[in-house]
């Protein structure tokens, strides 16, 4: 319901204005859902790899390790509530309110947690590179960081899902959020977090970028080049998706000239194809941590030789 007690429909504004979004509607029943699923074989292929390495073969009180963990699970989190959003765009939402306010949840702990953890990982990169004699590794936050930021995640995502409702129409069901209001303010929430978390992340690259100028530590200037290449690519992931989500929350308010339909229908197709982008991160982190880590390609490459070789032997 909406802020005047009238039944909250996206499709009432642009039918008055004779804006028929059916091709918008068939390219997002067909692309999303395929897209949607190749993400999530790629992602839990690709985070159970990660998990399962760093469980057997790496070190697991180095700190870089423990957030990696943590970053994968959060990946395996966003990545389970993908199937859900493939179907909606096929059949509509058919899974209940309940299914509705449980996926948004899987979606915003996947995303500030990950977010987070990131950013995490870059303070303590900083710190190593930055202020390397310090007993940084000592300090007791780091330990209980990942605890604090899965708490933080957690109530920021009960409050989507709280605000979270079945919305019919004559022609779908949606699982959208109650109001225009609400909607718009987690949007501009999420923009916040997100924004504020990279100019975060980059300031501290600014200043281990002119540390390394210094230090020509081989195994600092790895880990660096990991963490970085990480942020890099989710800043570029979920930055055109930010934007785009801003650009539609002013159609959604119907302010001028988003209320044009042709401005409409191309906000809603910037929409899509920057959700699919943004979307994909899950799937593209464990890659990086595979193949652009020397550790990981090394156990890898071990443990198929190994596989393929007692194959060998059998047959």
């Amino acid at each position: 319901m909406t802020d005047e007690n009238t039944t909250y429909d996206y499709d009432d504004y642009y039918e008055d204005q004779l804006c028929r979004k059916d091709d918008v509607v068939k390219f997002g029943s067909i692309i999303i859902p395929l897209f949607f699923s190749i993400v999530v074989v790629m992602s839990c292929i690709g985070n159970i790899l990660v998990l399962i390495i760093l469980a057997l073969y790496e070190n697991l009180k180095s700190l870089t390790n423990v957030f990696i963990i943590h970053l994968s699970v959060s990946n395996l989190l966003f990545t389970f509530g993908l199937p859900f959003w493939a179907s909606y765009f096929i059949h509509g939402w058919t899974f209940g309110e309940i299914g509705c306010k449980a996926v948004k949840f899987l979606f915003y702990v996947g995303f500030y947690s990950s977010v987070m953890f990131l950013t995490l990982m870059t303070i303590q990169r900083y710190m190593a590179v930055v202020h390397p004699l310090s007993d940084w590794e000592k300090c007791r936050c780091f330990s209980v960081a990942p605890i604090i930021i899965w708490m933080m995640s957690g109530t920021a995502a009960l409050v989507g899902a709280h605000y979270s409702k079945i919305l019919k129409d004559l022609n779908n069901t949606y699982c959208e959020y109650e109001s225009i209001k609400v909607k718009s303010g987690i949007a501009y929430y999420q923009n916040a977090f997100f924004f504020i978390a990279f100019i975060f992340v980059w300031f501290c690259y600014g200043r281990m970028c002119w540390a390394i100028t210094k230090y020509h530590n081989r195994e600092t200037h790895r880990t660096v080049r990991l963490t970085f290449l990480i942020a890099l690519l989710l800043f570029f992931g979920w930055t055109p998706y930010n934007i785009a989500m801003f650009l539609r929350s002013l159609t959604d308010q119907n302010i001028y000239p988003f209320t044009l339909c042709e401005v409409s229908k191309t906000v809603d197709y910037a929409y899509y194809i920057c959700r699919l982008i943004a979307f994909s991160h899950c799937s593209v982190n464990p890659a990086l941590f595979i193949f652009a880590d020397a550790n990981f390609c090394k156990h890898l490459r071990k443990r198929s030789w190994k596989f393929f070789s007692n194959i060998d032997v059998y047959e």
